[in-house]
């Protein structure tokens, strides 16, 4: 190594997230006055490093850094206030000094060529575990919480540290490839340092890396290993990160199970177990539950008991929890599981200052979250928007462009006050700290979210070979109101839907065609371009609609009956015209043609019963024929199915209907009945508790009414024996206990 005389280089190896660690740092650093700090991290971001001194810049935070020519190849650098290496950039801003960090570069290690596949013949060891192994601990992170996160005292901490780890390195055998040479990049970077006359180097570094930085191989050898890595470009900045991802591993990130705890114990160093009860106890209240002043006092006396049976010096997470369980909860896992969630994880977001160097689609964003009051949060929130308000159209048209962009910021949901207006929407909103690589993949189609999602339509629109997806995305671009990509959209529609003859397609096209031109009255769209492609798809499907539903087998029928009911609802939604006529009397044909799916004659029959242009004599007479002994026992309970699944009210007085489905059980034979029975059950299924029950009802009472054939003479013809061994297997098709009809 060279470097001039008198070079002091002092190691401090920590865990990447630990108030205690960072509190060592701390200290470390006022003893040592360094000239210069090391860290490991990215030397791409050496450039924005001083914003972390800038007002606004808020933890938890993250590093993103990213390839320019594809995105999705990121890499996230997390840090949290108690952070080491968020400590020792803050103890560097605060006096100037010179920072760096000395990882190996993301330019390569984001290139297509350095992806290294982990060699299982080497696996790598977990030295917090190894050594909480070797103290008698089961739990590595609570042994290190123990032994170095609740210390006090930082002297001497850091040499017992680095020989620990160099035991564990000496066992470990040789290094897999990607480890060494980060290694020697750091080595590396430390000897630069030395060559520019820097006296006094800090290197804040991971434990288990800080043995390898003290005993140093010849330059030669570090920099044989980095000759010839592939390289790519990349971009760095900063993003706002949450404490429930501090537990996911990116770049350094070796996870943290409980972030608010160590959070906690970075703000509130004395007695930090007396003021932890008193905010589960805050919590609890804020949730309408009991939690008085004697419970926390009391909670914190069976933690230190706990801890004092358990051999500890001071009170942990653990014995908190034991005893939060068994005071404030009462024993509830319920509660205790909230108390995970809302303070031992936490759900703070942190915040950046709007100025740091990003890409453009981000700022846009931000400013439009700004000024449209929509702050991202990592906490999941219900957003219920009137569209008939200036303010809420726009966030609407904010979020569905997102959505066209795959940044799933919000997600739609039935509206249960409202299901058939155009002017409510509900969406559930909740922002991930990752969806940042989204919002950079995104900025490849535009700079704003308007122009971006514009520019990701067309491209999807050019790229569409199928009616179904292309109509879809016409409904997405009305909703996002993007006014230039939608004519785009409707000229591939029209180019396609003149050239297809795939009825199935058409069915799949048509009932987004119809909820674009619902809501382009809402949207303030012109929708007679629309209008005029539905009226010539839905011509197509009339007359090709029976040839679709013929020749099908029963998984085709089931995907066929869905798109029947789809289209049926998309026709109902299309008011005016004769189109209900005509589809109603497409639907007439599919009943009266016996080349047509079992299924899908029932099907048809259900909606036509459903429109009320099925009288109770009709449908009696179409399911005596459905039914009938000539017909397979396999159509008819494919007819059956088709018939009554959805709701049982439509059906429940139909005497004609229950008259004819008694007298097709009534003559199968039992080995036929036994094989039709899980498809005559799955019929019923979709049924309430309640309507079963009502059907049950009119079963018992079937044989006493005038319609069955027989009047009062039957139900006195009735074998009571015979009845009751019948009843087990009527509870078994109906799915309702017998205890519930009588």
């Amino acid at each position: 190594m060279s470097g001039k005389p008198g070079t002091a280089v002092h190691v401090l190896g920590v865990r990447h997230h630990g108030p205690g660690s960072a509190r060592s740092v701390r200290a470390a650093l006022e003893k040592l006055q360094p000239d210069v700090v090391l860290i490991e991290g990215p030397p791409e971001a050496d450039a924005i490093l001083p914003w972390v001194a800038r007002e606004g810049m808020k933890p938890p935070v993250a590093l993103l850094i990213y390839a320019l020519e594809q995105p999705s190849q990121a890499v996230f650098y997390p840090f949290a206030l108690f952070s080491p290496e968020w400590q020792a950039l803050q103890y560097a801003m605060e006096r100037a000094l010179p920072v760096r960090f000395i990882d190996l570069p993301q330019t390569h290690q984001l290139a297509p060529e350095f992806l290294i596949p982990p060699d299982p013949a080497s696996p790598r060891v977990d030295p917090l575990g190894a050594l909480a192994q070797a103290a008698g601990y089961e739990d590595g992170e609570l042994w290190w919480e123990h032994l170095i996160e609740q210390r006090r005292d930082a002297e001497g901490v850091f040499d017992a540290v680095r020989e620990a780890m160099g035991a564990l390195r000496e066992e470990e055998g040789v290094l897999p490839r990607r480890e060494a040479l980060r290694e020697a990049f750091m080595r590396r970077s430390l000897r630069q340092a030395k060559k520019e006359g820097f006296q006094r180097i800090a290197v804040v570094c991971g434990a288990w890396h800080a043995p390898a930085l003290e005993r140093q191989p010849p330059a030669r050898e570090d920099d044989e290993l980095l000759r010839g890595l592939p390289k790519t470009k990349v971009a760095a900045t900063w993003i706002p990160w949450t404490y429930d991802r501090l537990g996911w591993r990116s770049g350094y990130g070796a996870g943290v199970e409980s972030p608010g705890w160590y959070a906690h114990l970075w703000l509130t160093p004395g007695r930090p177990a007396a003021s932890w009860a008193a905010r589960i106890a805050h919590l609890l209240r804020g949730e309408g539950l009991e939690a008085s002043s004697a419970n926390v006092i009391e909670t914190v006396r069976l933690a230190e008991a706990l801890a004092a049976l358990r051999g500890l010096s001071t009170v942990g997470l653990g014995e908190l929890r034991d005893a939060a369980l068994s005071v404030l909860c009462g024993g509830d896992g319920t509660i205790l599981a909230l108390i995970h969630d809302k303070l031992e994880v936490g759900t703070g977001l942190g915040e950046v200052p709007s100025e740091v160097p990003s890409v453009p689609l981000a700022r846009d964003l931000a400013s439009q979250q700004k000024s449209l009051r929509l702050p991202p949060s990592s906490e999941s929130k219900l957003l219920e928007l009137d569209l008939r308000k200036d303010l809420d159209r726009n966030r609407s048209r904010l979020l569905h462009r997102l959505r066209l962009l795959d940044i799933p910021w919000g997600s739609p949901e039935e509206d249960t006050r409202n299901t058939a207006g155009t002017f409510r929407e509900t969406w559930r909103l909740r922002w991930d700290p990752g969806m940042a690589v989204n919002v950079v993949e995104a900025s490849l189609f535009g700079n704003t979210v308007e122009s971006a999602a514009a520019g990701c339509v067309v491209a999807r629109a050019s790229e569409a070979t199928e009616l179904g997806p292309l109509t879809a995305l016409l409904e997405a671009s009305l909703l996002a109101e993007l006014s230039e990509a939608i004519g785009t959209v409707l000229s591939h529609v029209q180019a396609l839907s003149t050239r297809s003859a795939d009825v199935p397609k058409l069915l799949e096209a048509f009932p987004a065609l119809a909820q674009a031109i619902r809501y382009g009255s809402v949207r303030q769209t012109p929708t007679a371009p629309i209008l005029a492609i539905a009226e010539g798809l839905f011509e197509r499907i009339l007359i090709g609609l029976p040839g679709a539903c013929t020749s099908l087998d029963d998984d085709a029928a089931h995907q066929r009956r869905e798109q029947l009911r789809a289209m049926h609802a998309a026709v109902a939604l299309l008011e005016g015209g004769t189109r209900a006529e005509d589809w109603s009397n497409a639907l007439e044909g599919l009943i009266q043609r016996d080349a047509v799916h079992g299924l899908m004659r029932g099907a048809a029959l259900r909606l036509r019963v459903e429109l009320g242009q099925v009288k109770d004599e009709a449908l009696g007479v179409l399911a005596r024929k459905a039914l009938s002994a000539a017909v397979p026992p396999s159509e008819a309970a494919a007819w059956l199915e088709g018939l009554i699944s959805g709701s049982a009210l439509v059906l429940l007085h139909r005497s004609e209907l229950w008259a004819a489905l008694d007298g097709w059980l009534s003559s199968l034979a039992r080995d036929t009945f036994i094989e039709q029975l899980p498809l005559v059950r799955r019929a019923f299924s979709g049924f309430s508790v309640s309507e079963r029950r009502a059907m049950a009802e009119r079963i018992r009472h079937l044989s006493t009414s005038p319609r069955a054939g027989q009047g009062t003479a039957a139900s006195k013809a009735l074998d009571p024996e015979r009845v009751a061994k019948v009843l087990p297997v009527l509870s078994l098709l109906l799915g309702v206990r017998l205890d519930e009809t009588v």
